[in-house]
């Protein structure tokens, strides 16, 4: 554990609240968000992460600047597999792109939140129980497995436990009503299909928490560490969706590397948990090394991607 001054756990917070209040701001009004617009402000959230990680450099120490940037890339990596299933949930609720910003930026906020909560559990359980790391090890391997066997993609947004559980608490109309999330209709509040959208988005994100927790405590185990590289991931995770909407197929070899990337955690959590509890004598991977794997295999898959499209753009292109 690292030791963090206050100081930064308050600008950390002031930070964050500014962001979120800024952005709200900026998309006060419901409209369509373009590629300039997504890429200007993708830029600013990674150019926020990245200073942020400068700051824990210099105040925590190098150790907690190599495992901040660690953990931050492998959650920004792991969080594009969420960019797919956004896509999915989108176009079976056929939410107009005006309105899709609100949904996700209260997405974020849960995100946020419940993250906080599975995180400062994590911490709590290994601290005391070291073999549970065993436990994250084979969830991640299993999570690996699905990803290459492609049982990932078979997300039903409309079947979701959320999205179940509001339609049983309360009725939910077929049309949308702009921006809302409720309307009256014959003197009864009705949720719209948005509201919908939120649920199916929220679900989506405690089943990726499922992955994204163990992975990130393989990387450090002080919560300072493991949420703040979250919290910069996931307040990225709108704008880089916008960016990349209509691209992600292009990058077909992308879940490939995250299954590589998952399994590559899976095996560094068996050798700390083995190290830990069972003899000293088997080494652990550093976190400088699990850094330059992840970019190492980020970097091949987006390549290759580039270099060999999916085939029905090749037989465009013949």
């Amino acid at each position: 554990v690292h030791d963090v001054p206050f100081w930064l756990w308050a600008v950390f917070v002031v930070i964050v609240v500014v962001s979120l209040a800024v952005d709200l701001f900026a998309h006060r009004s419901a409209h369509a968000i373009g590629f300039r617009e997504a890429t200007a402000w993708s830029v600013a959230w990674i150019s926020l992460a990245i200073l942020f990680g400068g700051v824990v450099f210099l105040v925590v120490g190098t150790d907690a600047g190599v495992e901040y940037t660690t953990a931050w890339l492998l959650e920004k990596s792991l969080s594009v597999d969420n960019l797919f299933v956004f896509a999915l949930i989108f176009s079976y609720f056929q939410v107009p792109r005006a309105y899709q910003h609100r949904v996700l930026f209260l997405g974020v906020l849960g995100a946020l939140v419940f993250r906080g909560l599975f995180l400062a559990a994590g911490v709590a359980v290994v601290s005391r129980f070291t073999a549970v790391l065993f436990v994250f090890a084979a969830i991640l391997f299993w999570s690996t497995y699905k990803i290459l066997k492609g049982e990932d993609e078979s997300f039903d947004p409309g079947k979701s436990l959320a999205v179940r559980l509001l339609r049983k608490v309360i009725p939910v109309r077929d049309e949308y009503a702009g921006a809302h999330f409720f309307v009256k209709e014959a003197g009864k509040r009705v949720a719209t299909p948005l509201l919908a959208v939120v649920a199916a988005i929220e679900a989506a994100d405690l089943v990726f928490a499922v992955d994204s927790v163990p992975a990130v405590l393989a990387v450090s185990s002080d919560v300072f560490i493991v949420y703040t590289s979250n919290a910069f991931a996931i307040l990225g995770l709108r704008a880089l969706y916008f960016m990349l909407a209509g691209l992600l197929d292009r990058f077909h070899y992308l879940s490939v590397g995250l299954a590589v990337i998952l399994g590559f955690i899976g095996v560094k959590l068996v050798l700390q948990a083995t190290h830990e509890t069972i003899t000293t004598a088997v080494p652990e991977i550093p976190s400088l090394v699990s850094l330059a794997v992840i970019v190492v295999v980020l970097a091949v898959s987006i390549t290759v991607s580039v270099l060999r499209p999916p085939a029905a753009e090749q037989d465009k292109t013949v």
